[in-house]
């Protein structure tokens, strides 16, 4: 992973590695552990990146700021007045996942086992948002603790949104299992159209589901704030958890995506703090109205171990 006009910092601890791109999007290379079973080997916990492509889909995970996923209807409005926003992404005629992967962010090392990437932006791409974001990553024992802090910048309060957007190895038989209450369905069109708590088959985080089948590309609602990604091939399990998760709300405030292509070599599991077009549904579900000075912040324990 040798990209000279986006080089990879590293962080390295108790058997971890940890890859940074602070330059593209402030976004993950690649998060290894040591392998127990192969010397001078590791084990990908997210996919990584190839060190050369320069599309932010082909990266280990980014963070999605200062809203993720789609908006449609050309923007949003907001006390009165309508805020255009500009498709970003090369084949999606909406925006998409904010516009902090599109900038270049700062790194600091504050301790260790602990780094952070940091960025100011202004209005970008014709934006109404003014912001600034610290995205902290630490190596613990037996895992990786993140977070991201979006301070809102501008006059104006405006609704904001967090996400993560990590890509997880799908061997054979990888599964993916989490407390859920309902799904939005889609048409052809990614936008949601129907809740429900029907789940059509092989979509039901509850009972856990294959990372492999048909495409998903879905929000689900009343997410418990936990989930379970296993991998028998290896006989590893990697957990995610929100320390925050009663603290903001509980099942009522908090969303996660599961993007399941029907090929390829990896699925997504996405941590969200709003559903996909929230702004365009009643009560704009998950949105955030911050003045000026206020924040919004999304953390998660990620924990690795052997499957139970």
């Amino acid at each position: 992973m040798a990209d000279s006009s986006h080089p990879v910092i590293w962080l390295h601890h108790g058997g971890q590695h940890l890859g940074l791109v602070p330059t593209l999007g402030g976004s993950v290379a690649a998060w290894q552990i040591d392998d127990p079973q192969g010397p001078d080997s590791r084990l990908d916990l997210w996919r990584p990146w190839d060190g050369v492509t320069p599309d932010l889909y082909r990266m280990a995970s980014f963070a999605m700021v200062p809203w993720s996923n789609r908006i449609s209807g050309g923007g949003f409005s907001h006390e009165g007045q309508f805020h255009p926003m500009q498709p970003n992404r090369a084949g999606e005629p909406y925006p998409i996942h904010g516009d902090g992967w599109l900038q270049p962010w700062s790194l600091h090392q504050t301790a260790e086992d602990t780094v952070e990437m940091r960025l100011e932006s202004a209005r970008f791409g014709g934006g109404p948002y003014e912001y600034a974001c610290v995205q902290t990553f630490r190596l613990v024992e037996g895992g990786l603790d993140q977070s991201v802090v979006v301070t809102h910048r501008g006059a104006q309060p405006l609704p904001y949104g967090l996400g993560l957007h990590p890509w997880f190895p799908r061997t054979s038989g990888t599964r993916i299992s989490a407390p859920v209450r309902g799904v939005w369905l889609s048409g052809s069109d990614p936008l949601p159209t129907e809740l429900t708590a029907d789940f059509p088959p092989g979509w039901d985080l509850n009972a856990g589901i294959s990372a492999h089948g048909d495409l998903i590309d879905n929000a689900y609602v009343g997410w418990g704030g936990s989930a379970c990604i296993e991998w028998p091939e290896r006989g590893l399990q990697l957990t995610a958890h929100m320390p925050g998760f009663a603290r903001d709300g509980g099942e009522d405030r908090h969303f996660c995506l599961i993007y399941r292509p029907p090929a390829g070599p990896a699925f997504c599991f996405e941590p969200i703090t709003q559903p996909i077009d929230a702004f365009h549904q009643p009560g704009m579900p998950g949105l955030r109205v911050l003045s000026q000075g206020e924040r919004l912040e999304l953390g998660v324990q990620w924990r690795f171990g052997p499957m139970r």
